[in-house]
């Protein structure tokens, strides 16, 4: 049972706070001084420490303080309000764990403390974020736990056992290479060659002769003989991304390839045979070019004997946090940074947000933060993409503003139209944070705390 040590000089708090964690299980003990709290932190060992800010003589700060002396490894989380939101934000770079501000909700006060405790535990024992991770097919990790990403690990398992022909849809930056090389990795062809190609990234006029390679003289610079990518998979795989993006000539060669295991380099007269294990990707629907004539039937039949869908992040959100934090951990290490935490209030920023470029974009968000923040605690501030940027497939009206000679002041801009927008939202949902959050599709913690970024004061029912 965890231990927990609640300071708050306001009586009723305290009671409130006492009986709802008691009702979770927890072993709570109170005090309304801050200076009987680090006492009771000296004479015995608490998990947590959740303190007011705001108290008489020894204030919230000087908890954190003493109890980060007494015990580093106590999680401690301080309640503040308005007020001192950016003083709550300092303690966060000096130790604590998160804040809750006031007013709250209790399931969100629920939440924070049980991710606290969660992250406590995960360091003590000795556990990084890599144990988070949904697979491992050997050196590469598949993360995330949602039912989608499950389905997508049997399927793995499933087609490594087999030698079929395999079709991976998915979205840019869904992770197609990574279940293709997990394919691999996880096969009894794992000891020979994975050749990855991105067929749209090769040129129209070269695209043939990169894959089934040339005989010398065949064309103007030809001067020697040169193997294809195909010959280099001989035994092991090889994985065409952007199937979709074949031109049509090359795509009757891939099908002789596919359909006789054979294939004429270019210039060549001799028919060379070839063991590769096929996997393609794409992120068009090819059906539709199949329809359109863009695509050969019989060598979409051929190639999609199996088919592994991805989906897309906005479709599994839960794996967010997960993926997040893996990121998190990863960037730390590799820039040499002691950055531990993502604020609550950034991981909801991260929750509201579309993800039009996928895990690679949640990957690119977390690495800049990483670079940028001097803290050891990435703050909403970090995430202005996560907060700002608009998926554009969902945009309706272009917001057009004029740059004057003088030019401008861009993150002044960007506040004000903010400002504005939130505003108007309140105004229209007459006040009800809950039903502007709603309206501008953020979550209500993100909303109050846009609204104490900018000291906007609107009252509503919310406690």
């Amino acid at each position: 049972m965890f231990k927990i040590l609640i300071v708050d000089d306001e009586p009723n708090m305290l009671e409130f706070l006492e009986i709802m964690l008691k009702k979770e299980g927890y072993d709570i003990t109170c005090t309304t001084s801050g200076k009987e709290s680090i006492k009771f932190c000296k004479e015995t060992h608490y998990d947590m420490v959740i303190s007011d800010i705001m108290m008489p003589q020894v204030t919230g700060l000087d908890v954190l303080h003493q109890v980060k002396e007494i015990s580093p490894e106590t999680a401690i989380i301080l309640i503040t309000a308005y007020a001192t939101m950016e003083t709550a934000i300092q303690a966060m770079k000096e130790g604590a764990f998160d804040y809750i501000s006031k007013p709250f909700k209790v399931d969100e006060i629920k939440t924070v403390i049980k991710n606290a405790l969660v992250r406590k535990e995960q360091k003590k024992e000795g556990i990084s974020h890599e144990s988070e991770v949904g697979y491992k097919f050997g050196d590469i990790n598949l993360i995330g736990k949602t039912k989608e990403m499950m389905k997508v690990y049997d399927l793995i398992q499933k087609v490594s056992m087999t030698n079929s022909n395999t079709l991976i849809y998915g979205e840019s930056g869904t992770g197609k290479e990574l279940v293709a090389k997990s394919i691999h990795y996880n096969s009894a062809r794992k000891n020979f060659p994975l050749i990855i190609i991105n067929c749209g990234g090769i040129p129209e006029t070269l695209l043939e002769s990169e894959l089934f390679g040339y005989k010398k003289g065949s064309f103007t610079g030809a001067t020697y003989d040169k193997a294809g990518l195909f010959e280099a998979a001989h035994r092991g795989t090889i994985f065409l991304d952007e199937v979709g993006d074949l031109p049509l000539p090359t795509q009757v060669k891939l099908l002789r390839v596919v359909q006789e295991k054979t294939f004429k380099p270019v210039g060549g007269v001799e028919e060379k045979a070839v063991d590769a294990r096929i996997i393609t990707a794409t992120n068009k629907d090819l059906e539709e070019r199949v329809i359109q004539g863009e695509f050969r039937e019989d060598l979409f039949y051929r190639l999609n004997v199996i088919q592994i869908r991805i989906p897309p992040l906005r479709e599994r959100k839960e794996d967010i946090p997960v993926l997040a934090n893996y990121f998190l951990e990863k960037h730390s290490n590799e820039l040499n940074k002691d950055i531990k935490n993502i604020s609550s209030y950034a991981m909801e920023a991260l929750l509201g947000y579309n993800f039009p470029g996928n895990v690679r974009e949640l990957e690119t968000i977390i690495e800049r933060s990483v670079a940028l923040e001097s803290s050891n605690i990435v703050l909403p501030e970090s995430l202005t993409l996560a907060t700002f940027k608009k998926d554009q497939r969902r945009a309706s009206k272009e917001i057009k503003i004029e740059i004057p000679d003088e030019g401008l002041d861009l993150e002044g801009v960007i506040e004000n139209l903010e400002k504005d927008i939130l505003i108007k939202a309140l105004n229209r949902t007459h006040g009800s944070k809950k039903q502007a959050a709603k309206l501008m599709n953020i979550s209500f913690r993100s909303m109050r705390y846009k609204l104490e970024k900018y000291g906007i004061n609107f009252t509503d029912e919310e406690f």
